[in-house]
């Protein structure tokens, strides 16, 4: 029976994503072992060091249908690994005691390790699809509401126009730098183990590093320079670039959710029927998606922590570090592909309501532009003074309820020196909405 979010019957479709259980399953784990296991005994019996029978043999029972599940529990809660166990079972059903030359040379941790390498692998494959999806959806954005004019929040205050397109492009600039990153660690990261019980492979007395080298190019992985059984910055730096993606999707989440608030209403999650109601409050419609976003990713730094944690390991092979990975690399990788897959459904269906961001520039009656209107009559007043000046018209606008033009272009320090119609054009946040295009522009141009 299912006990955790992640594989709730109830909400694992929400908070995780089907495709990367399935790459932190058991069946999978196993099938791992099982690959790693063949690959050993294939290319050691095609390089003459051990029995090229027994290698076939071996490689003929590598197979998933074949494990005994509960015998694989059993004998895991005996001694406290799988490999063993697996290793035991494959020997039975190999004919001849030819079984006994598998795992020929290895360790647990050699066959664990690299196991979690090849999950890793799958689990960042699917990763970066859902990054480029998203990065598109957000492209799509920036491209379409380049010069929507929205206002700008510093501290959850008005404050000056920028453009929804600007808004989706700043995003996507640090999407596309996750898939910068995730390109860079690839090299580091998908790299095997193969070292044997303390990692100097002393238990092949020949063809030690040709072994290493022929089973990492079976694999697909790079070949280790040194062994890493208890140096684990590779597996501590998937968990901090995880981590990172997840702060992205959460200041995702966070600007839909406050937009999303009635008094706001700028933009909406997609809409279905009944989804986001209230049991008591028919009028509501609730974010959904970003409330997973969040709740995911605040979990998932967590998971990145005890990542970096795992880093303190004794000696050349560690007791208990090493263990702190096997629970928080199957969970931080599917929170993560929840999020991005809850991200994916709000870019890809976003509602947004251009009126209602072009009403809320103008619900303060033009204070918004207190800025623009400053720096226009710098020129003739200094800038200081203009500051100090446009401040006190700003409070008396407040104060009487009349739009700042009105009182500005009463004023005679002001009108002296522009007209109302320029004053108007000081005021348009069209005219003011800075390099908003030009910088939407220049990200999207850096991705083709």
């Amino acid at each position: 029976m299912a006990s955790t979010i992640i594989d709730s019957r109830i909400f694992g479709d929400m908070f995780s994503d089907a495709r990367m259980r399935e790459v932190w399953s058991d069946e999978n784990r196993t099938a791992k072992y099982l690959d790693i296991e063949r690959a050993l005994a294939k290319v050691q019996g095609e390089l003459g060091f051990i029995p090229k029978e027994a290698a076939d043999e071996i490689v003929r029972n590598c197979e998933l249908s074949q494990i005994d599940w509960v015998k694989l529990k059993a004998k895991t809660e005996q001694i406290g690994y799988p490999i063993i166990a697996v290793v035991n079972q494959i020997n039975q059903n190999c004919r001849d005691g030819l079984g006994e030359f598998c795992h020929w040379g290895a360790t647990t941790q050699d066959i664990t390790d690299t196991a979690a390498v090849l999950q890793m692998r799958e689990g960042l494959a699917l990763i970066e699809a859902d990054l480029d999806d998203i990065a598109g959806a957000l492209a799509k954005l920036a491209k379409t509401y380049r010069d929507t004019p929205v206002i700008g929040r510093s501290n959850l205050q008005q404050a000056t126009p920028i453009t929804f397109g600007y808004k989706m492009a700043s995003i996507l600039a640090g999407i596309d730098r996750h898939r910068e990153r995730l390109q860079q660690l690839k090299p580091r990261v998908l790299m095997g183990e193969f070292g044997g019980a303390s990692g100097t492979l002393s238990s092949l007395q020949t063809g030690a590093m040709e072994t290493q080298a022929a089973l990492m190019k079976e694999l697909g992985l790079a070949q280790p320079l040194i062994s890493w059984h208890t140096v684990r910055d590779t597996v501590a730096e998937v968990g901090a670039f995880l981590g990172l993606v997840g702060g992205s999707l959460g200041k995702i989440a966070m600007d839909v959710k406050l937009m999303m608030q009635t008094e706001v209403a700028e933009v909406f999650e997609p809409f279905a029927p009944g989804r986001g109601s209230s049991s008591t409050m028919p009028q509501k419609r609730n974010p959904i998606s970003c409330l997973y976003i969040h709740a995911n990713i605040s979990v998932a730094r967590q998971h990145a922590a005890a990542l970096m944690d795992a880093m303190v390991a004794d000696h050349e092979r560690s007791t208990g570090p090493w263990e702190i990975e096997w629970v928080s690399l199957p969970e931080i990788f599917c929170l993560i592909s929840g999020a991005l897959k809850q991200a994916k459904f709000v870019l890809q269906g976003l509602e947004v309501d251009a009126d209602r961001m072009r009403a809320n520039i103008d619900m303060t009656n033009g204070l918004v532009m207190s800025e623009a209107v400053m720096m226009g009559l710098g020129p003739y007043i200094g800038r200081e003074y203009a500051h100090d000046l446009v401040y006190d018209l700003c409070r008396k606008a407040i104060d009487e309820n009349r739009p700042l033009i009105d009182i500005l272009a009463a004023h005679p320090e002001i009108s002296g020196h522009v007209t109302r119609s320029q004053l108007e054009a000081m005021c348009d946040p069209a005219n003011n909405l800075g390099q908003a295009g030009v910088m939407v522009d220049r990200v999207l141009a850096s991705r083709r």
